[in-house]
């Protein structure tokens, strides 16, 4: 904020981090931008493998071949942060199955609904903010 005081105010569009939008319906959606926040304070988290991580970044579903390891206790429909092996987020989605049900899927079936990933910064340069 600091360094915000040397612009003026006709010159300063927004201060901080964008979490994300409003639509023209009055419904608020995340962007990517606010990944480092919710990852620090996430209680449902999923760790995927190293051959899962492209896939996902590309924009696909989280499936469950390409689990490491889920939190405990996630239930069905819940906003969950998707982690590499490496501890780094990578993004965040929806469960599409609770972590009871997982273990009883096949390795195609879809455990995490992809919302955003670090690489929207690439694909979605342009309409981003």
């Amino acid at each position: 904020m600091k360094i915000a005081i040397s612009f003026g105010r006709k010159n300063l569009v927004s201060l901080g981090v964008c979490f994300g939008k409003f639509t023209k319906t009055g419904k608020f959606t995340l962007h990517v931008t606010s990944l480092q926040y919710l990852s620090q304070y996430a209680k449902y988290k999923i760790w995927i493998k190293n051959n899962g991580v492209m896939p996902y970044l590309y924009g696909n579903h989280v499936v469950k071949a390409h689990i490491q390891k889920i939190s405990e206790d996630v239930p069905e429909h819940q906003g969950i942060v998707v982690f590499s092996n490496d501890d780094v987020p990578l993004g965040f989605g929806v469960t599409a199955r609770s972590a009871l049900e997982t273990g009883k899927l096949d390795p195609t079936a879809i455990v995490v609904y992809h919302q955003a990933d670090v690489g929207e910064y690439l694909r979605d340069e342009d309409t981003l903010f």
